[in-house]
């Protein structure tokens, strides 16, 4: 039977560590694996080279993917430290300005973090922050209480600010390290068609970049970047195949 491939396929990153556990990049969109060598062509008097060359050579990969796991982009790419809880955002939380003490407290203010503004619901205009006393049009926040001006008793106002939940998620460092220091894997990619699979394991992989896109109306998709290098014991990988030639 023909070996063809079709779909997207499935990818894994496994990093180097003492019992690593590995990832599977979630919802996969696509990967893409470029195999390339510089060529140097040697040319006498006529116009075609005598004879070409390989130069040095590179394996630049590209995946897009819609789910990614925490631990994934720690250890494939951040290689920073990981901890438990989250960092959230209250985005338009409603609250209408009371009299004496002219303050509304957030449903978050046990583990306020930081103001990220305030509108008057009725205009979307922002209020301005000050320090304290404020006059109309301001307001004043120390954790997770906003005071506002009595001028602005009544009004009601939407309130953006950051929290954090300690019983759910996971939170990244990412930390200033020194050039040079990045966090190896081996990638497998697999793809099946008609029965057939076909396998390819690079046995060493370094991450270059990673890509966050939003769009209106559409999921969130993420590329990762990454290039294969030979491993310790300058083996590259393999490429298995289901057909024999």
């Amino acid at each position: 039977m023909a070996q063809y491939g079709f779909g997207s396929g499935s990818f894994w990153g496994v990093d180097s560590g003492a019992n690593p556990t590995p990832g599977r990049f979630g919802e996969l969109q696509d990967v893409g694996v470029d195999f390339s060598f510089n060529l140097k062509e040697l040319y006498g008097q006529k116009s075609f080279p005598a004879t070409v060359a390989r130069g040095v050579g590179k394996i630049a990969c590209k995946g897009k993917l819609a789910r990614f796991q925490g631990r994934i982009l720690n250890s494939l790419f951040f290689n920073n430290s990981k901890t438990a809880g989250q960092t959230s955002v209250a985005s338009d939380e409603a609250g209408t300005i009371p009299t004496t003490p002219f303050a509304v407290t957030v449903s978050n203010s046990a583990t306020w973090v930081s103001d990220l503004g305030v509108r008057i619901s009725s205009t979307g205009l922002p209020m301005v922050r000050v320090a304290s006393a404020p006059t109309a049009g301001q307001y004043s926040v120390s954790a997770g209480v906003y005071t506002f001006a009595a001028a602005d008793t009544g009004i009601a106002v939407k309130i953006d600010y950051t929290y954090t939940i300690a019983a759910t998620g996971e939170t990244i460092s990412i930390a200033n390290n020194a050039t040079g220091l990045a966090p190896n894997f081996k990638g497998v990619f697999t793809q099946s068609y008609n029965s057939l699979r076909q396998t390819l394991v690079l046995n060493a992989c370094v991450s270059s970049k990673l890509s966050i896109a939003s769009k209106l109306e559409d999921f969130n998709m993420k590329d990762f970047d990454f290039a294969g290098m030979a491993d310790s014991a300058e083996n590259i990988g393999t490429w298995s195949l289901g057909e024999a030639s």
